[in-house]
């Protein structure tokens, strides 16, 4: 797998036009970075980030990068999460004994891999920045948590994950298949559990994406 010091072009996928404000404003002039809209869900993100890759110039890295949800306990609201693993959190079947993942139903597999050494580099550089950041697993939901029910199943499922979002695991399967290795970042605005949108801190979420993506141009040098 291709260093991430090596990455010369790097495709950074977003879901929304203030996502990519933000990585836009963080990444400066730097021309080494392409910055897309894959649109909301692993579906869009999937075939938006295919599409890219298909027909337009190579790249040696995809990030997978925007806001989202953070398990209490695990990634406070205006943190970063860098995902160690990325897991589409709810693909599976619903049985009487509750819900079989996609891999112990055996028909694949529901997470992407992701480089450690890749992880561990980027994570530590938000650190030495002054950025509160962590590594852990992120989820993909087709549907984000609402209620503290769902919450505490997908914590109990999923030990130490860390964020839920919509489009990880659809930008990683694309990059998985067409050989280019994958990053997925998140800004924390809100806690997952019973959606509060007066808590929400989605500024101060854009902010801290925007100081993730400066920093990680300076790890890409």
């Amino acid at each position: 797998m291709e260093d991430v010091q090596k990455a010369q072009r790097i495709l950074v996928v977003t879901s929304v036009e203030p996502e990519r404000e933000a990585v836009l404003r963080g990444i400066g002039d730097d021309d080494r970075f392409t910055v897309r809209i894959g649109g909301v869900g692993p579906i869009a993100a999937a075939a938006s980030t295919a599409r890219i890759l298909a027909v337009e110039e190579s790249f040696d890295l995809v990030v997978c990068a925007g806001i989202s949800g953070g398990f209490v306990g695990q990634a406070e609201v205006g943190s970063l999460v860098v995902a160690s693993e990325i897991v589409c959190a709810d693909l599976g079947a619903e049985t009487a004994e509750g819900f079989s993942s996609l891999d112990e139903l055996g028909f694949g597999s529901a997470s992407v891999p992701v480089d450690q050494r890749m992880v561990d580099r980027v994570t530590d550089a938000f650190m030495k920045a002054g950025l509160p950041a962590r590594k852990g697993p992120v989820l993909t939901l087709s549907t984000v948590t609402g209620t503290a029910e769902t919450a505490l199943e997908l914590s109990r499922r999923m030990p130490g994950a860390a964020a839920e979002a919509m489009e990880g695991y659809g930008v990683a399967v694309a990059a998985q298949d067409a050989g280019v290795p994958v990053l997925e970042i998140r800004a924390v605005s809100n806690a997952i559990g019973p959606r509060d949108k007066s808590a929400w801190r989605i500024k101060d979420a854009l902010a801290a994406l925007e100081a993730a993506s400066s920093v990680l141009r300076e790890v890409l040098r």
